[in-house]
């Protein structure tokens, strides 16, 4: 049964494509580098230092001089290019109202994930929110899932993710969790098919359903 319900927030709760896209397309820039927007989604969702590096092929020195670069227009712009993704509240609304402990588990820096759900009067659905730390870059998406269980007191047997990407799938396995893949979010086409999520979903009712059952 059911009892803890982790969220990813990029492509999972949030719309922040826009956004993160303009944000690496400008750190590519001020390195003399440059990409079209429809190239850069996935750096929406997963820790950004490994992401430039996974792509571009730089080193990791060179990846965090690039994050930085990002977050100068991230913070100021990019942060109010977002919005939730339709339904989302009214889900949480209804999960929290079925008695379930409810948690966001995220790369993101945990001050913007806190400051948009701040933003669309989202914070008082969760009982935890758990990113990165500012200034330490972005943690790997178990570390997170780990201590949001932590804080939880979950059990694995009890808790299960919901994101929309591989690196999901990857840390809810690396935590004995199922993964639920949203279809809505930023994976690449066949992606969240071949990564291991338990389910795949198409909207927010039918996620609801899987979890209150």
């Amino acid at each position: 049964m059911i009892c803890t319900v982790l969220f990813d927030f990029d492509g999972t709760l949030f719309d922040t494509i826009e956004g993160i896209t303009k944000c690496v397309q400008y750190a590519l820039q001020k390195h003399g580098m440059d990409a079209p927007l429809s190239a850069l989604r996935g750096f929406a969702g997963p820790p950004l230092v490994e992401k430039f590096m996974e792509v571009y092929g730089v080193d990791q020195a060179l990846a965090e001089e690039l994050v930085a670069d990002y977050r100068e227009r991230y913070v100021p712009v990019g942060i109010y290019e977002s919005a939730p993704f339709p339904g989302v509240g009214e889900l949480l609304t209804r999960l929290r109202a079925a008695g379930l402990t409810l948690g966001v588990a995220t790369s993101k820096p945990q001050t913007m994930a806190e400051f948009l759900l701040r933003q669309f009067r989202l914070e008082d659905r969760f009982d935890v929110v758990v990113g990165s730390n500012p200034g330490k870059g972005d943690d790997p998406k178990w570390q997170v899932v780990r201590r949001a269980m932590e804080q939880c007191a979950a059990s694995p047997e009890s808790t299960v993710l919901v994101g929309d990407t591989k690196y999901d799938a990857a840390g809810a396995a690396k935590c004995g969790i199922d993964c639920i893949g949203v279809a809505w979010g930023y994976a690449a086409p066949g992606e969240l098919a071949t990564a291991g999520v338990a389910q795949i979903v198409q909207t927010c009712e039918e996620l609801e359903a899987i979890l209150l059952a």
